[in-house]
């Protein structure tokens, strides 16, 4: 009876990790996919639909690389992020750092502060390290360039020449590109966030 107690948790637990890899490996794929189209970056808040809404398709920043490649695997960050905003808007940076008393639908999302802190929340905080296998696809990485400008990306399945690093999908101004720069700037969050 204990053997097959066992073999049933342990084909749960495998089934379970291998749903899981899927998962990330499709955000991967998702993000790889984003990289053909040609766009714009423009950080200019914008008016858009709820729940699904998105910026037009030629034009965005980081955030709506990671917005997009969750939208293609079925997660509407824009809905899950308004939801637990404005049952917790107090744990959000919004009335300290930009002076908001409300939620808003249109901007809250694409703000990497307001994600940094849902990923925390809703998924797993991840230790921030300068060893490279410590990243795996489908995580986030956040950064601070320039210990100014909040930053994200999707962490892919790709490698980068010498296959010593992953490569990262993000826009920090010349479109949705795929690129080796996962240490080139300061990492400050490190998450993983899925179904």
């Amino acid at each position: 009876m204990k053997v097959l107690q066992f073999l049933t948790i342990f084909l749960l637990f495998n089934s379970f990790t291998t749903s899981e890899k899927d998962f990330y490996e499709k955000l991967s794929d998702a993000a790889l996919q984003l990289t053909k189209d040609r766009v714009l970056y423009d950080p200019a808040y914008i008016a858009i639909p709820y729940p699904n809404g998105d910026v037009p398709k030629n034009k965005g920043v980081c955030t709506d690389v990671v917005i997009r490649a969750y939208r293609k695997v079925g997660i509407d960050l824009q809905k899950e992020v308004h939801k637990d905003m404005k049952a917790n808007f107090s744990k959000y940076p919004n009335l300290k750092k930009w002076g908001l008393k409300t939620t808003d639908t249109n901007i809250d999302h694409r703000r990497v502060p307001n994600l940094e802190v849902f990923f925390s929340r809703k998924g797993k905080q991840l230790p921030v390290s300068e060893n490279p296998n410590d990243y795996k696809t489908g995580e986030l990485v956040t950064w601070m360039i320039n210990d100014k400008l909040p930053h994200i990306c999707i962490i892919t399945n790709k490698k980068s020449p010498d296959g010593k690093r992953p490569m990262i999908v993000h826009n920090v101004g010349d479109g949705q590109v795929l690129e080796d720069c996962l240490f080139s700037y300061k990492i400050v969050g490190h998450y993983k966030f899925g179904k």
